[in-house]
């Protein structure tokens, strides 16, 4: 039984046992803080029966589950800590200390404790599949040996009822490796297979999925079940060995209507430097004559708009002259299409630039992966950071859109686009060849998240030879590496001395923490005051350096990004300033002193964001010495002199 069927049998009793206890706990979709500054923790009665203590904390907001009182002393207090550990919405840091909790109180283990979370798991819940998500990585990163020790718990997790957990047992096999066993397993029925499939994009390490590759090709031959073969064409993206053959070996499926899709989503995330020339002309023409056979109305799903930015794609590779002849039949039937992603967490677009041809019509299609709103809007070359700045302000913009001004230096933009939503902008490139800046306009994104739409007279003759265009911020600095606190965290000591307080200065303000940081009465007010940052963390400096690192592992709950849902569909993402039993007052723009004011009647659903305003990444540009300059300017702000 589900435990929200458990919830639904249990819920006269509760109401009973909290009416005669007199508890006043009362919970609302919307959150309940009131107007006192400072809560009481929650009264749960973890004496009760496992329903009626499951019911009590499944009310809470995750803000008062964490105020609830728990202790690694006795037993009942086990609850507690599961609750936190498979909540949506919970910071990985509370994650984490809620499985130590459970390991002390379980005499047990991370692995233990994590297999048998995930067994809590709702299949059928897309915010509980995030947080398993979650745990099944945080499981994939216990020690080897730890996961060698409990095979047989992991293979025994291959047979549960859940579908998360049977995948997160087979890759815990295979990053134990225990790839034979996880085999043997996976091949004795149809839906084994499939959970193995599912498996392949959650082990965590490049080697240990490239050792798949046999098993997952041979899976795609006749013999196997279609959803079999489907399944394994998508498990082919997440194989990092032969990649020029597999691009060779799934571009055949694009032929077939059953498996174009997978075979598509597949292929795009081939790199272009390992798609063959004669593979890619034989895709180009598939395509081109599936394109030609679609009926108009078809002509607008995700999966035709994939099919094309493929084959666009793929034209590049095909001489000048049939490039041409191919790009003139897609012409006569649909416009070309540019898909462009948001980076969840990092403030980014996953398009740094593409080329336009002079004059003619191109759709993008804005697809925003993050947790915050966003929109796109193309200037005018040089003029970026001008009309980013100038539609900060407008927030509401009476007339017009909101945070885009309106100004002659603006071309073509979109709404703001919410959280998981998209939206398709139609236009004709201008005439003028030249670098065109993109930019996302809500306040303080644009110096992260920007790009270049490049227009030239010949389309085809440049993608033969494409060239980079300039960086329209004038950043000068390319990609350095994708840091984890992993790979940062070895003898922090060492690595802080001698450091010089200016170039940790100059470095604040280059990674753009200035702008929403103060240090010595200098920077921006969005975030913490930074002045005392290792004062606040005991002096730890790995725990600073995870908190700049991996900003999402504990977030300061007075900044914590909450989005609220209104009755009438409006998505509104801010900060709470204040709030009463009326209303709650949200900081939606940073450049705005004014916050938006909502009524808790007219919202329908509110949740506090386990991600952090702060976005990751913010260092991909800047060696490792440098983010230690940047450390040590941290460790030593306090002894700054104040500027006012």
């Amino acid at each position: 039984m589900s435990r929200k069927s458990s919830f639904a049998l249990s819920l006269l009793a509760a109401i009973l046992l909290l009416a005669n206890a007199g508890a006043q706990e009362h919970h609302h979709d919307h959150g309940d803080h009131g107007d006192k500054p400072i809560e009481p923790p929650p009264r749960i009665f973890l004496d009760k029966s496992p329903r009626v203590v499951w019911y009590q904390l499944d009310r809470l907001t995750n803000e008062r589950l964490l105020m609830v009182e728990r202790a690694t002393d006795d037993a009942k207090y086990a609850p507690v800590y599961t609750a936190i550990l498979i909540r949506a919405g919970m910071a990985q840091q509370d994650r984490e200390e809620a499985l130590k909790g459970l390991i002390t109180i379980n005499k047990s283990d991370a692995v233990a404790e994590l297999l048998s979370a995930l067994g809590e798991i709702e299949d059928d819940d897309k915010e509980q599949q995030r947080v398993g998500r979650q745990l099944a990585a945080m499981l994939l990163k216990q020690p080897v040996d730890s996961l060698v020790s409990k095979a047989s718990e992991l293979k025994q997790a291959t047979e549960s009822e859940s579908r998360l957990l049977r995948s997160a047992g087979y890759a815990g096999l295979i990053t134990a490796d225990k790839a034979d066993v996880a085999w043997q397993a996976a091949s004795k029925d149809a839906n084994a297979t499939l959970d193995y499939l599912a498996a392949v994009p959650l082990v965590p390490t490049p080697e240990a999925r490239g050792s798949l590759r046999e098993s997952v090709v041979g899976l795609l031959g006749e013999k196997a079940p279609a959803n079999v073969r489907k399944a394994a064409i998508t498990a082919l993206a997440s194989v990092p060995a032969n990649v020029e053959a597999n691009f060779q070996i799934v571009a055949p499926f694009v032929a077939d209507d059953a498996f174009r899709t997978p075979a598509v989503r597949t292929l795009l995330r081939i790199a272009k430097d390992k798609r063959d020339a004669a593979t890619s002309k034989q895709l180009v023409e598939v395509l081109v004559k599936h394109a030609e056979t679609t009926p108009a109305d078809q002509r607008t799903t995700d999966e035709f708009v994939d099919a094309m930015q493929l084959a666009d794609q793929l034209i590049a590779l095909v001489p000048t002259a049939e490039a041409r002849s191919y790009r003139d039949r897609l012409r006569a039937v649909t416009v070309r299409v540019v898909r462009i992603n948001t980076v969840e967490e990092e403030m980014r677009y996953d398009t740094r630039y593409f080329a336009v041809e002079a004059g003619r019509p191109v759709q993008v299609v804005l697809n925003n992966e993050d947790l915050m709103p966003h929109n796109f809007v193309i200037t005018v070359p040089g003029a970026l950071q001008e009309v980013a700045i100038a539609g900060a302000l407008l927030t509401q913009n009476p007339g017009g859109t909101p945070y885009v001004p309106k100004s002659d230096k603006v071309l073509f933009h979109t709404d703001m686009v919410q959280p998981h939503q998209q939206v398709r902008l139609t236009f004709t490139a201008p005439t003028e060849p030249g670098e065109y800046p993109y930019v996302c306009t809500f306040p303080r994104h644009w110096m992260r998240m920007y790009g270049v739409m490049i227009v030239v007279d010949d389309l085809d003759a440049w993608l033969k030879d494409p060239k980079e265009p300039t960086d329209p911020t004038g950043n000068n600095r390319s990609f350095v590496q994708n840091w984890t606190f992993e790979d940062l965290s070895g003898d922090v000591a060492a690595n802080l001395r001698g450091r010089s307080p200016e170039i940790g200065a100059r470095i604040f303000k280059e990674a753009t923490c200035a702008q929403c940081h103060k240090v010595a009465g200098q920077g921006g007010a969005v975030g913490p005051d930074l002045t005392e940052v290792f004062k606040r963390w005991k002096g730890d400096a790995l725990g600073v350096l995870r908190e700049i690192v991996d900003p999402s592992h504990k977030i300061d709950p007075k900044f914590a990004v909450q989005v609220v849902i209104t009755v009438n569909g409006q998505i509104v993402t801010g900060i709470v300033a204040s709030e009463d039993k009326d209303t709650i007052s949200m900081i939606v723009n940073p450049e705005a002193p004014e916050p938006t004011v909502i009524k808790r009647d007219d919202i329908d659903e509110i949740e506090k964001s386990s991600k952090s305003l702060m976005p990751k990444a913010l260092l991909d540009r800047f060696t490792k010495d440098e983010i230690f300059e940047l450390l040590s300017y941290l460790e030593h702000a306090e002894a700054l002199p104040a500027v006012n």
